[in-house]
């Protein structure tokens, strides 16, 4: 059985602001990736734009941790500030991981009351058990997020 993984959370900043965290390459290598886990700057690759791509690599930051690997995305539709949908094609050992050979994710923007966004997240599929560590995973990449936008805002 596959899940889509659904995540809503708002975050104390502008719409704009939240969606640069995701599009602007200096941004994302500050906060993706759970704790543990660091993007270097030099593996960041955007091209924020219907059939354009996102590339990174995910590495942990010392040797307890399980290797990420990288990231290589497609985007599908993008409107600025609202909207970013896009796919990954598996390879066959991390299809045979997630149970599928394709990866989708959605993020909506949506304004929220006082200057704060509220994002809707939808990635997927995942097994059960994959998709608990999914969550676990924006969360923890989500609390980075979140001192990111502190200073962001200031």
């Amino acid at each position: 059985m596959t899940i889509e993984l659904h995540i809503s959370r708002v975050f104390d900043a502008p719409r704009e602001l939240v969606y640069r965290a995701f599009t602007d390459p200096d941004q994302l290598c500050e906060w993706f990736g759970p704790v543990g886990y660091s993007v270097p700057r030099d593996t960041v690759h955007l091209d924020v734009r219907p059939g354009g791509h996102q590339r990174f690599t995910m590495v942990p930051d010392d040797d307890s941790f399980p290797p990420a690997g990288p990231v290589d995305g497609t985007y599908d539709e993008v409107i600025e500030n609202e909207l970013l949908v896009g796919h990954e094609d598996l390879t066959e050992e991390m299809a045979a991981v997630f149970g599928a050979s394709r990866m989708t994710l959605r993020l909506e923007f949506h304004d929220e009351p006082g200057g704060r966004t509220r994002l809707e997240l939808r990635q997927g599929p995942f097994s059960e058990q994959m998709s608990g560590n999914a969550r676990e995973g924006w969360g923890s990449s989500f609390t980075k997020l979140d001192r990111l936008l502190v200073r962001a805002s200031a």
